[in-house]
């Protein structure tokens, strides 16, 4: 009966912990939705304000910017990765730390002077562990992101720029491609010439500009291109905040169909127990009913 009970006992809580993948299966799937919502339409104003920043590059107007200004031999950069609060996310975070490290390895070779800025939890302690000292933290933005508190770090990272105290940023995170697809990526994020698109712009042949500025084209590029950058990192952050949901999602489907299976092992080890317990049971009832007839 020992053995029996403790199969009933181990089948109880692997159904205790199927409750809770199950709900954070179900959490996950409601807010999977909703920040896949931000971040689809977030994509679309990206792509127009750089494509608009790229028009600009590429009209022939003597247009000059900071943030558009090449660097080509940085000294100082920031490497900002972004990972999550919390773990049961599969991989996660462990491809978006594996490849920080390697890029955190490759700028270290070529700039010399190289600070690390870590978003999240997993992120921090996996730096920690590994020695990497990280200059700034953040735990702030859990996985709903809001625009006003990425500002503020996007102003940080704007005003040194322009005073030159850094001349390059690169942000690890994970992009979302489509909802079956994502994948950790590193982006130079500053300056912003080095964005797909914008750095193009030099390659190709000036064109008419198909736009009139006024008050001057100055002042209108002195506005979009910092919101350009702005968006941009809003737009990482919401990136990797679904990418964390889907992640979470899947990993929590996997196992609460993996406690499924072994409930159901469990259920049939348990029951031919029992029956050889009963049996046995019924066998010494039989052989005292015998002896005491004898």
């Amino acid at each position: 009966m020992a053995k029996a009970r403790t199969l009933d006992k181990r089948r109880s809580s692997i159904k205790n912990i199927r409750k809770i993948t199950r709900t954070m299966e179900l959490i996950a799937n409601a807010r999977f939705k909703k920040a896949m919502d931000r971040a689809t339409s977030a994509t679309a104003y990206t792509q127009r304000i750089t494509q608009l920043v790229r028009d600009l590059c590429q009209s022939g107007l003597d247009v000059q910017h900071p943030l558009l200004e090449n660097r080509p031999e940085p000294q100082r950069a920031v490497l900002l990765l972004l990972t999550a609060n919390r773990g049961m996310c599969g991989g996660y975070n462990s491809s978006v730390l594996r490849t920080a490290i390697e890029q955190h390895a490759h700028l270290s070779k070529a700039i010399p002077e190289l600070v690390t800025e870590v978003s999240g939890k997993r992120g921090i302690a996996a730096l920690r562990y590994r020695k990497i000292p990280a200059a700034r933290t953040y735990t702030h933005f859990e996985d709903s992101p809001a625009y006003v508190d990425v500002e503020v770090l996007a102003n940080r990272y704007l005003d040194e720029f322009v005073a030159g105290k850094i001349d390059r940023l690169d942000v690890v995170y994970t992009k979302f491609i489509n909802s079956a697809r994502q994948e950790a990526v590193v982006e130079t994020l500053l300056p912003l010439a080095s964005l797909e698109g914008i750095s193009d712009a030099d390659d190709e042949p000036a064109i008419e500009s198909p736009y009139e500025f006024l008050p001057s084209a100055e002042s209108i590029l002195a506005e979009v291109v910092p919101t350009s950058f702005r968006v941009k990192l809003f737009k990482c952050f919401l990136d990797a905040a679904v990418s964390e949901h889907i992640a979470r999602m899947v990993a929590m489907k996997a196992a609460t169909e993996n406690a499924d299976e072994m409930i159901r092992q469990l259920s049939m080890t348990y029951n031919r127990a029992r029956q050889t317990q009963i049996t046995g049971e019924i066998m010494e009832i039989i052989g005292g009913v015998e002896a005491l007839q004898s």
